[in-house]
């Protein structure tokens, strides 16, 4: 079984850890274009792909442009089962801390121009989404990222948009009356296309920030996030990405080998329905 990680904003300082240790297997063709270049390397004798979701050599792609439907694709090409994701969302919650590491448990899709399937014109893909993370993978994470940080939340909820811009103060108002807890821009829809093809998935979140109106930040011109972050706050995200490989490493060393979740039978139904066969290409081939 291969593991898969789709590295957020700062995912292509692990492959520049990573040089002489993997080998980069490029884009991958797909019906959707080209994903992001891959690589694969093997750590603790388990086979690893990486992708880095806003590309090589530092943050090329911002998350509305991200090719979600071609990086998921390529990723199941590859053999990968189960995927971990990071990203570097704000904090909604006041008692989360800048640098915190966290488990998100539940997603609010506020996104807008993304395709967010990969059944357009098809009469399938009716999937239920509780548990929408993978709840063996999110288990491991949370026990590593216990063994990391001394402690792990529950039962956050994050809430992507769709970006590149930040979010107003009226907007984050809303996320939290409706239960976010976070505020991000890359968990969605890579978690649904995942669970269309039948892959384990599961975000690990850094907090980057506090969001808009959480906190009262004057605007100064020309850093990061316009102020958002101060100096000590941007030491602890510094850490939190460090240790985020760790984490991810750590978690996939202890999952069981074989899957007993939901989540490589998500499309069962249609399996028995006779709408689908074996072969997982023949599954969009009507749509692209």
């Amino acid at each position: 079984m291969r593991f898969a990680v789709i590295a957020g904003s700062q995912g292509f300082r692990w492959l520049e850890k990573l040089q002489g240790r993997a080998d980069r297997i490029g884009p991958v063709a797909t019906p959707f274009g080209s994903s992001a270049p891959v690589y694969s390397f093997v750590e603790n004798g388990i086979e690893i792909l990486l992708l880095s979701r806003h590309g090589e050599r530092g943050y090329e792609v911002s998350a509305p442009f991200v090719n979600y439907r071609a990086n998921i694709w390529a990723l199941k090409e590859l053999g990968a089962e189960r995927i971990i994701a990071w990203s570097g969302p704000g904090a909604i919650d006041r008692s989360i801390s800048v640098g915190e590491i966290v488990v998100p448990d539940d997603v609010v899709d506020e996104t807008r121009r993304r395709p967010g399937t990969f059944y357009e014109g098809l009469g399938i893909g009716f999937i239920r989404q509780n548990p929408v993370f993978c709840p063996e993978i999110a288990a491991g994470l949370r026990q590593a990222v216990i063994r990391k940080q001394g402690y792990c939340r529950e039962r956050d909820v994050y809430v992507c948009t769709e970006g590149p811009r930040l979010e107003t103060v009226a907007e984050i108002r809303k996320m939290a009356l409706y239960g976010g807890t976070l505020v991000g821009m890359t968990v969605c829809p890579e978690v649904f296309l995942a669970r269309e093809l039948e892959i384990c998935y599961c975000p690990v979140c850094y907090v980057s920030n506090y969001a808009e109106g959480t906190v009262d930040r004057p605007y100064v011109v020309g850093e990061l996030f316009e102020g958002m972050l101060t100096a000590e706050e941007r030491a602890r995200v510094d850490e939190a990405v460090a240790l985020l490989p760790e984490i991810i490493l750590e978690a996939f060393a202890g999952l069981p080998k074989a899957r007993s979740c939901p989540c490589g039978r998500s499309m069962e139904r249609y399996r028995r329905r006779g709408d689908i066969g074996d072969d997982w290409h023949t599954w969009i081939s009507k749509s692209v």
